[in-house]
């Protein structure tokens, strides 16, 4: 079983507000980082993007100095794999530092870990239909959503809201299943809108078969 704690690495140096900003260009010429965490007395104080230490002139200066530079997220150690993917692309990062339950700083998860571990995850291999279904935010449930999906003797193996407008939200499923059909239909008796398409939604096809033959009416 795999423990996500176990991609918690320490292999680079953090940096503490009186190391200086040559002490932060040396890091990032070894290590393609986009940021470094900066540490006191063992607590996160943030992360010091390394796209702005590049700007810095005098290279002697204290980091204490550009504290204002600094971003601040960061993870627990009960973070899941979707919560550390989300984070990455808010924070447009590779480096994500982790805290303990005390809020002390105890390394980082590194980017390309974490998509691999998520590449190589069951909820991506398992055999599985992939289905994107669509509602107001307001009148979805995600208990709906699993009644709907299990009444039709389907197995739902994960879900996440996958895209948010104002008024609706887009929820993308996956679902181990032989009779995928009958699971988009009843979604849309619910009012869900299906937006993906599979060959055996039956309602595709008939709205094929009626524009073929409204197609062949027109060229009459």
């Amino acid at each position: 079983m795999m423990n996500i704690n176990d991609f918690i690495l320490n292999e680079i140096q953090e940096l503490h507000l009186d190391n200086t900003i040559a002490d932060a260009l040396e890091l990032c010429r070894e290590l393609p980082i986009t940021h470094i965490p900066i540490v006191k007395n063992g607590k996160l104080v943030g992360c010091l993007p390394s796209s702005d230490i590049q700007t810095i002139e005098n290279k002697n200066d204290g980091l204490k100095n550009y504290d204002y530079l600094l971003d601040h997220f960061y993870t627990s150690e009960k973070a899941s794999l979707l919560d550390l993917i989300s984070l990455f692309a808010d924070n447009d990062c590779n480096l994500i530092p982790v805290l303990d339950k005390e809020l002390g700083y105890i390394g980082y998860y590194e980017l390309g870990d974490i998509l691999n571990a998520f590449v190589d995850s069951p909820f991506l291999h398992l055999d599985s239909e992939t289905l994107v279904v669509e509602k107001n935010n307001t009148d979805y449930s995600m208990s709906e959503i699993s009644q709907i999906v299990e009444s039709n003797k389907g197995k739902l193996l994960g879900m996440y809201i996958s895209f948010e407008h104002q008024e609706t939200v887009q929820i993308t499923l996956k679902i181990s299943t032989d009779i995928i059909n009958d699971i988009i239909q009843t979604f849309r008796r619910y009012g869900y809108t299906v937006i993906t398409q599979h060959e055996d939604d039956s309602y595709l096809e008939e709205l094929k078969d009626r524009a073929r033959y409204l197609r062949k009416y027109l060229d009459m």
